[in-house]
């Protein structure tokens, strides 16, 4: 998807949003002055909603941008500085990253069709939405092992529980702690077995004694 979406100039929109996770209200919302292309970070503090805030608190977040959108948005500035040009007298500065050939600010048509023809491109089908981004972020972050609670911290959930509810077929569940303490033991060679259970508690009372 993301080869075919090099050729269309709401490219980087789907690469910030895939490797990001941030809601689509949140990216048409996005403004230069939030995003530091040099230490590479975005603040999250804006959305489209009608008071022009994050959906709640613990949405505001900054993020820390993954090389490909950083070059992505490289390559984005460069085309809004030609769109610039090219507009003249007729256009619209109001600081937004992603925008019209005019500078205006998109609208979910604008970005639904973009995206359904990126798919098209892409041979993947025309049912998609531009949600569906943040949603393989959620998959692909949980199939990597992060836990419930980081995914939600950097999605900006109010709640894992929310996470949770919306996300539950993404969510891959690994219990890992009792493996890593078990290969940690046999590994240094510290455990000798079988171990007796009334040892094991007497041992225990030893150490607390």
């Amino acid at each position: 998807m993301l080869q075919a979406a090099a050729k269309y100039r709401t490219s980087a929109y789907v690469v910030l949003s895939l490797t990001t996770g941030i809601r689509t209200e949140e990216a048409r919302a996005l403004r230069w002055d939030h995003v530091d292309l040099e230490a590479g970070t975005v603040a999250v503090w804006r959305s489209v909603r009608s008071h022009g805030d994050v959906k709640t608190e613990k949405s505001r977040r900054t993020l820390r941008l993954p090389q490909a959108a950083v070059e992505a948005l490289r390559e984005q500035l460069e085309r809004q500085a030609d769109d610039r040009l090219k507009a003249g007298t007729l256009w619209r500065d109001n600081g937004l990253v992603f925008t019209t050939s005019l500078g205006g600010p998109l609208d979910p048509g604008n970005v639904r069709r973009a995206f359904r023809a990126i798919c098209k491109a892409a041979k993947i089908g025309e049912r998609w939405t531009p949600r569906e981004l943040r949603t393989s972020f959620v998959s692909l972050m949980s199939h990597q092992g992060i836990s419930t609670e980081e995914i939600a911290r950097i999605v900006g959930h109010s709640s894992t529980r929310t996470t949770e509810v919306i996300y539950r077929k993404e969510l891959r569940p690994v219990i890992t702690t009792g493996a890593e303490v078990m290969d940690d033991l046999f590994r240094s060679g510290t455990v000798q077995y079988p171990i007796d259970p009334v040892d094991a508690h007497q041992e225990r009372r030893e150490r607390l004694a």
